[in-house]
């Protein structure tokens, strides 16, 4: 008994410690550290980073740095140097970002930085262009964690209180994107719980990181983005309250004129999160920078979400759309590359896929960087874009341009190794809702290509309601009338195979075989008569068809399909007359006795329930609109099977 007690206990605290083994070593994240030398209010910051795992066939891998300050300032440098403007306790955050890593963002915790004396002085440079800026830290990846900053200039000549709208997590997705963590305001901005909402149209704003061959800068190159100066306020709150599920509000006091702030949103991205690579979710500002006037700005920033943080992408805006809607729509893509060689790019290639259902002869360019002319059909030396046709694909060319390489020597911070090419294309006059996808080569001279990742179309399912009549033939029943109506539901506009129920109301009237039966009837006297019965049954009946099949269109216009069919009864009508003749006799050519007729009527509800077999085939238009079709019902009764001619439109 001791020797089985210690062997349990030897065997128990084996499993504990693998167990606890294999939970260690699953739990160890990556970690970077925050170094700093301090000199009186002046800091000198450095990331401490772990080893990147390169991700095999991809440009070098590298990081991004993204820091703040504690005192409402921020940098994008890998070893920012900043001057605090007081004396006091400030906490300093960093996320680092790896770019073409197999793993994820290292975690950073955040650090204390003491400032006791004052021995630089503090210059205070205005370095907004516009008052209104929204930036990221990166592009959102589902189940981490991104910061967006929400940039804002008092643009009057007197000091001004006034309101911060941001909207996020878009209607049109079922599930949340973004969960707000944390909001970092550094000027006493008050978080206000009140009905209020903004819109603006898209823009086209680049916020994202770029990087240098010395890896001491990552610079946010932000595109200008579509701010304009809107009056009515109220207009704006109603439009982005339907576009909106989620917002913020915060007010702000006694910005001075010129006077530059910067409030920090921490957002969480859901593992909900649309996990769709190619798709572009966005987020929204409102400014209004005197709370007295209805005068407000609008930002509108645009995002990829990504799986892993990759410079070469291609993505789209229509990863869902709704294909009855969609012939009024237009697709926007959206191609980015960055330039990892050790030297500047003089000529870009974008090879990228058309598929068959959009018109390449609708392309328009509606923006790019570096930014340059359209190309001429004649060769020039100057910089331009060239957009040249396939069968399959368009070829967007950069020719004569200089874009710098991320390992190039001296590449200084506002030197930009990133660009885009976004284009609109709409669709083609014949189209079936087929999934497609889309992809780039990018070539950068005469370097081999990178292939990006597929940009995907998607619709969604859509219901068709269609309304259906018809009259039904059963050739084994006497005096047989019966017509139905009633309303199909199928897949809007199906291409090949899809699915398709009916509810049919079913008026037949129909007599069955006459009965007749003949026995001999003996009296008491000994004399022997014959007794002819004769039945006769009418039916008048309601009943419900509700036919399930599969359908399959040859073409727009041939359509074939078979399936199952159940049968009953709503309503019963039968009435039976019986007429009984004696014959004097022993055949019925002698003279009548007797005869007695008896009528009887019987009603009943939902009864008769009868399964079948159907196969039919139509032709007019077989996907949307009017067409007819014929039907042929295999009942397991006897009697019961019969063709169906019938006209359908679908909606």
């Amino acid at each position: 008994m001791n020797t089985r007690f210690l062997f349990l206990c030897l065997f128990l605290i084996g499993v504990l410690g693998y167990a606890q083994k294999l939970i260690a070593s699953d739990t160890v994240t990556r970690v970077a550290n925050i170094k700093n030398t301090t000199n009186g209010n002046e800091v000198l910051f450095t990331p401490e980073t772990p080893v990147l795992n390169q991700i095999a066939g991809a440009p070098k891998a590298f990081y991004t740095h993204y820091w703040e300050f504690g005192d409402g300032h921020y940098s994008t440098e890998e070893n920012p140097k900043h001057t605090y403007k007081k004396t006091g306790e400030y906490e300093v955050k960093l996320w680092a970002t790896n770019n073409y890593d197999t793993g994820k963002p290292p975690t950073t915790r955040p650090k204390k930085i003491a400032i006791s004396e004052i021995s630089t002085e503090y210059n205070d440079v205005a370095t907004m262009d516009e008052d209104f800026i929204l930036k990221r830290n990166r592009e959102p990846v589902p189940d981490e964690e991104m910061v967006l900053i929400v940039s804002y200039k008092n643009p009057q000549e007197y000091t001004t209180n006034g309101k911060l709208y941001l909207f996020y997590n878009e209607q049109q997705y079922k599930a949340s994107n973004f969960e707000l963590t944390e909001t970092r305001a550094y000027n006493n901005e008050k978080n206000i719980s009140t009905e209020g909402f903004a819109y603006t149209r898209n823009i086209d704003n680049d916020g994202t990181y770029l990087a240098s061959s010395t890896n001491n800068f990552i610079k946010t190159r932000t595109l200008v983005q579509d701010t304009t100066l809107k009056t009515n306020l109220p207009l704006t709150i109603a439009n982005s309250k339907a576009f909106y599920k989620n917002w913020s509000l915060l007010e702000f006091n006694d910005m001075k004129p010129k006077e530059e702030r910067n409030i920090f949103f921490s957002l969480k991205t859901t593992p909900e999160m649309l996990k769709d690579t190619s798709a572009i979710v966005s987020v929204r500002g409102v400014y209004v920078p005197d709370a007295s006037y209805d005068n407000h700005k609008v930002k509108d920033m645009e995002m990829e979400i990504v799986t892993s943080h990759d410079p070469n992408k291609m993505s789209s805006n229509g990863t869902f759309m709704n294909y009855r809607l969609v012939r009024f729509k237009t697709l926007k893509y959206k191609i980015k590359f960055q330039n990892n060689g050790e030297g500047p790019a003089r000529t870009i290639k974008l090879e990228t896929d058309i598929p068959d259902m959009l018109d390449k002869s609708t392309i328009k360019v509606l923006g790019m960087y570096p930014k340059c002319e359209i190309c001429p059909k004649r060769d020039v030396l100057y910089s331009c874009l060239d957009t040249a046709f396939t069968k399959t694909q368009a070829i967007f060319t950069f020719k004569n341009i200089y874009l710098p390489g991320s390992e190039q020597k001296n590449v200084k911070e506002y030197d930009s190794t990133k660009g885009f090419v976004k284009y609109s294309i709409k669709f083609a006059k014949d189209f079936h809702k087929q999934k497609t996808k889309s992809r780039t080569a990018i070539i950068f001279d005469k370097n081999d290509p990178i292939i990006t990742n597929y940009s995907t179309t998607r619709f969604l399912p859509g219901i068709s309601i269609g309304a259906k009549v018809g009259v039904n033939s059963f050739s084994d029943l006497n005096n047989s009338e019966s017509y139905f109506f009633g309303a199909t539901l199928s897949p809007y506009k199906s291409y090949r195979w899809y699915w398709q129920v009916e509810l049919m109301n079913n008026f037949h009237n129909y007599d069955s075989d006459t009965n007749v039966t003949e026995e001999f009837i003996q009296d008491a006297q000994g004399i022997r008569t014959l007794q002819r019965t004769t039945t006769n049954n009418s039916f008048e009946n309601i009943d419900w068809d509700v036919p399930v099949l599969l359908r399959y269109n040859v073409n727009n216009y041939i359509g074939l399909g078979a399936g199952l069919q159940n049968t009953i009864s709503l309503s019963e009508k039968q009435e039976q007359s019986v007429l009984t003749e004696q014959f004097e006799g022993d055949t019925t050519d002698g003279p009548v006795i007797s005869t007695k007729e008896d009528t009887n009527n019987v009603s009943n509800s939902f009864t008769n329930l009868r399964t079948g077999l159907l196969f039919e085939a139509t032709a007019g238009f077989a996907r949307i609109g009017p067409s007819l079709g014929a039907r042929y019902i295999m009942n397991f009764e006897k009697n019961f099977n019969y063709w169906q001619f019938y006209a359908i439109w679908k909606f």
